[in-house]
This record gives structure tokens, C-alpha cells and sequence, in this order.
């Protein structure tokens, strides 16, 4: 009889163990680069044993908390939201790395700095079957990121403040004297800074700069939310870069606030990308996917520009200039001391 059982608990033991060679024996690379027919199975099995995920993000907070919580209905998987400016990410990310410690399973941020983090080797390339519905330029060769969304910068205006008609309809005009002491800009907005400049010229465009600085002035303040809500309370009367979807909502909710663009419009993406070393690779991989599917259409509803062709934009009719996120990267350095001189330290 004992002989009988011992037979039965090994014959148990041996099953477990089975069963758990996977799960033990998978690694982030296994989870990221799977193309299976069945990977969507194995995903949410995988990420129902682990249980949660980590993500860093950029993502406005009302905008991500919707997103996290639209997630867990459907997946029962939790998801610890950490979230910062894009500059505060970046840096978070690489000191912890640095350090080796590995919390995150996932980033989703401004694609220059996540250019930046494949550069220091620290994301995973993903094999998504949804690569193909992304906009032009929305996955780089390498595959370490794909673009969620993108942010279209726009003019923002109190309507209280200002007359539609008195609106400019260039650059140029914004040099008359009626917007002296009535300007707003974004104190960290060095990539729209550079693109305006180069679509104008770059001679011209830094003279452009640095004559509407000494004739009219710019108020730099740091935050795009802050200097949206600077607009409705009617302390700056025009904003110069704001993201679109923040004067839409704040609109659509009574605020006297509305938004125009200086075309062509300056965006620029943001992207989500897989950490080499994630504690939760099956949960990331799997919020990875939604953050390119089911998440497209929240986006969308909350007037963010979506990532994903075929879910409709709330911005329409309006050419849009994508900054490269490879020349911002390789370029910041001259643009970030320029955008100082000529508009920061002009406003001080």
C-alpha cells in the first residue's frame, strides 16, 4: 500500500513539475517574440499566474487612469501606474537601471526618449501582430517601440481674451503689437521649436524667434496642463503649444477656452515599448497589444490623436508635421541650447 502511494505522489510531483517548466523556463524574450496561433491564449494565461504589471507613462493622468482601469475590467490583470513628465521617466528609468534594478515592465513616453532608451539597450523588441495598423513611421526597424498616440501641438486661446477675428493666421502675424504681453509657451517644447524653425529656414526662423521675443514677449511656463489652465483662467491669453486634446476637453466642458493651428501642425508620437528584463512579461505583452487596440479607442474619445489607421482621429483637416524622434535625439543638444537662449532666458 505505502508502495501504491509513494507511486501516486510521484506520479503528482512529476505532473506539477511539468506544468510549471514553463512558466519557470520563459523569459521575456520567449513572451516578446512569440508569433504562435495560439499567443493571445498564452498571453492572458500567463498573465492571469503573474497577476499584474508595471508601467511608467507620460500619459495625462485622468487619461491614463481610464486606460488602467478599462484594462483590469477586461483582463482581471492590475496595473501599477507610475506617472511623471517625460523628462522625469526617462531619468527614473535610467537610474534605476543604472543601479540594476529592473521595476518596470513597461514605458510609454514622448519616441525620442524611448529612441533613447533603445539606445542604451534597455527595451525588448515585441513581434505584434498589430504592427500593421499603426500610422506611417509608427514602428522603427528595430521594433523596440510602437507609437500609442500622438500630440498634436496646437495655438490655444481664452475666448474672453481674445477675438476670433484678431486670431493669427501665421507666424508672422504673431509679431503685431496687439499680442505684446499675451503670449504662452511650454518651457520644455524644444522639438516643436526646431521643427517651426527648419520649416521656416533656419536663419530666418531664429530671427523669427528672437524678434517676437523682444517685441512681444513670451511667458514660459512649465506643463502643458498648467499652461492650458492658464488659457481658461485667462492669464495667458494665447498659448503657443499645447497638445490639442487639452483646450478640446476643456472646452467640450464649458471652459472658455478654444484652439487653432498655425499649419503645417507640429506633432509628435508617443510610443510604448517592453523592458528587456520584466518582472511580468505575459501581463506587459498583453497590455502592450491593448495599448494598440482596444486603448485606440478610448484615445480617441478623449481627443487624443490615435496611433492606430483605422480608429478615426478627432483631429481632421489639418496637415500635420511628425517630428523624426532619431534627428530630435541626435539634435537636441544644439536645439535645447538654442530654444534657452532665444526663448527662455529672453523671458526671464
Amino acid at each position: 500500500m505505502k508502495t501504491f502511494f509513494d507511486r501516486c505522489y510521484l506520479v503528482l510531483f512529476l505532473a506539477i513539475a511539468h506544468a510549471l517548466v514553463p512558466a519557470l523556463s520563459e523569459t521575456v524574450v520567449d513572451v516578446a517574440m512569440n508569433e504562435a496561433a495560439d499567443r493571445q491564449a498564452r498571453l492572458l494565461k500567463g498573465a492571469k499566474r503573474e497577476g499584474s504589471l508595471v508601467f511608467y507613462t507620460s500619459i495625462a493622468a485622468t487619461n491614463v487612469e481610464k486606460i488602467a482601469a478599462d484594462f483590469e475590467k477586461k483582463y482581471g490583470i492590475k496595473v501599477n501606474v507610475w506617472r511623471a513628465g517625460t523628462d522625469k521617466v526617462l531619468q527614473r528609468v535610467l537610474a534605476e537601471t543604472k543601479s540594476n534594478r529592473f521595476d518596470f515592465d513597461l514605458v510609454n513616453m514622448s519616441s525620442p526618449e524611448m529612441e533613447a532608451l533603445h539606445r542604451e539597450k534597455l527595451l525588448q523588441e515585441v513581434k505584434s501582430p498589430y504592427f500593421g495598423d499603426l500610422i506611417a513611421g509608427g514602428v522603427p526597424a528595430h521594433k523596440e517601440w510602437a507609437t500609442t498616440y500622438i500630440n498634436v501641438w496646437v495655438q490655444a486661446y481664452n475666448t474672453d481674451k481674445v477675438n476670433k477675428d484678431e486670431l493669427p493666421k501665421s507666424y508672422q502675424d504673431l509679431l503685431h503689437p496687439r499680442w505684446k504681453g499675451r503670449l504662452g509657451i511650454e518651457s520644455k517644447n524644444q522639438e516643436w521649436f526646431s521643427t517651426v524653425v527648419k520649416e521656416m529656414g533656419e536663419e530666418k526662423g531664429l530671427k523669427f524667434f528672437r524678434d517676437l521675443t523682444q517685441a512681444n514677449g513670451i511667458s514660459v511656463r512649465t506643463g502643458h496642463s498648467l499652461l492650458n489652465n492658464l488659457v481658461v483662467s485667462g492669464e495667458v491669453p494665447l498659448a503657443l503649444t499645447v497638445y490639442s486634446f487639452m483646450p478640446e476637453q476643456a472646452k467640450q466642458k464649458g471652459a472658455p477656452i478654444d484652439w487653432f493651428a498655425i499649419e503645417p501642425a507640429i506633432a509628435t508620437s508617443f510610443s510604448i515599448g517592453l523592458s528587456k528584463q520584466a518582472p511580468h512579461p505575459n501581463a506587459a505583452v498583453l497590455f502592450y497589444d491593448y495599448m494598440l487596440t482596444d486603448a485606440q479607442k478610448l484615445l480617441a474619445q478623449m481627443q487624443v490623436v490615435p496611433g492606430n489607421r483605422n480608429v478615426e482621429s478627432p483631429v481632421k483637416n489639418l496637415r500635420i508635421k511628425l517630428v523624426d524622434p532619431k534627428v530630435v535625439l541626435d539634435e537636441s543638444e544644439k536645439w535645447n541650447k538654442r530654444y534657452e537662449e532665444i526663448v527662455i532666458k529672453a523671458a526671464k
